[in-house]
């Protein structure tokens, strides 16, 4: 029988394949679409997540990142990774790198959906297999998450992301998140000839109406050579609880604040290897204090910034404090992993 069931190929489904791989378990992951998969994604790895890639024996091809830049109008303020560099490193690389690593270590990859889901006590079927435990990786907007009844509504008024890459050199090393009164723009080198450039904001509108509110970066850009626009959205999603019987949800399916602070691949893997672990452990009802635990800090962080983003003057206000208080910011840039 499969051990783990794994709905959904992308990086926190395949990092979780991959861990229960390792502890010598048989692992198949259920995947519509064809790897490599590209999506709107800022594209920077914290230095927690380049640690987690490395201990899955993944090193993908990149650009090495040391810490983050905010921005404004007239006003920066900047802050280093204390923990060693994160990476810069496109999704379709990220992707492939982790589905070739998969492969090798010998996890069943299926063409499918897995939507119907049905368990009992020792077992769970879907998308026409059974296995003993099933792992939730389908995404921001999870079916199997839906369909468990796991998702919360959110009153709170939707953010949206859209992403598009630049073929120019990159002028920094750092991650460059330039503030407006309305959302902003985050700057990610993933390659010696290429930017992505990725827009948040509550705002619905067409990207380039977007970049406009960024003058100095919109200048910087010039008429250099851009991708096609990807979005996602809307970001924020409460979630009921992560564990159901013998399923268990992982990534951006678990609960997803916001994608402001750059940890979305450092978690996915994270909570991918926490719940590989509650399974070997034999006490999978434990994930979901694992994940309360290894999220709080970020959950905490995002949704202060969040707070101050929600309303145009406190927006204003982020970089001039960021710039009068150094080691706050600083503080705040460690707390990333």
């Amino acid at each position: 029988m499969i051990d783990v069931l794994v709905a959904g190929g992308g990086p926190a489904g395949l990092a979780a394949a991959l861990h229960a791989a390792l502890a010598g378990m048989r692992a198949v992951v259920v995947e519509p679409r064809t790897a490599p998969v590209d999506k709107a994604c800022g594209e920077g790895v914290m230095p927690g997540g380049v640690a987690a890639l490395r201990a899955l024996g993944i090193d993908p091809e990149g650009r090495e990142l040391r810490g983050i830049r905010y921005l404004d109008a007239t006003r920066s303020a900047e802050a280093r990774f204390r923990a060693g560099p994160g990476l810069g490193v496109r999704r379709t690389t990220l992707h492939a790198a982790l589905h070739q690593r998969a492969r090798d270590l010998g996890v069943e990859m299926v063409t499918g959906k897995v939507s119907d889901v049905r368990q009992s006590a020792d077992r769970v079927t879907a998308a026409g297999l059974t296995a003993r435990w099933l792992i939730a990786a389908d995404g921001l907007h999870s079916p199997v998450r839906r369909g468990l009844g796991l998702a919360l509504p959110d009153r709170a008024e939707g953010r949206y992301g859209l992403r598009r890459h630049y073929r120019v050199e990159p002028w920094t090393d750092l991650v460059e998140v330039h503030w407006s009164a309305h959302g902003e723009a985050y700057v990610t080198p993933v390659a010696d000839d290429l930017v992505g450039v990725a827009v948040l904001s509550r705002v619905r509108r067409g990207y380039d109406d977007h970049l406009a509110a960024f003058p100095a970066l919109a200048a910087r850009l010039g008429d250099a050579t851009a991708s096609a626009v990807r979005g996602a959205g809307p970001l924020r999603q409460r979630v009921r609880r992560r564990v159901a019987g013998r399923i268990l949800l992982v990534g951006d399916a678990a609960g997803y604040t916001d994608a402001l602070t750059g940890e979305g691949v450092a978690h996915g893997l994270r909570s991918a290897e926490a719940a590989v672990g509650c399974l070997l452990g034999g006490c999978p009802e434990r994930y979901e204090a694992e994940w309360t635990r290894l999220t709080r800090r970020h959950r905490l962080l995002t949704g202060a910034l969040l707070t101050a983003a929600r309303h145009p003057h406190s927006a204003r206000l982020v970089v001039p404090a960021a710039s009068r208080l150094p080691a706050v910011f600083t503080a705040a840039v460690h707390a990333l992993r």
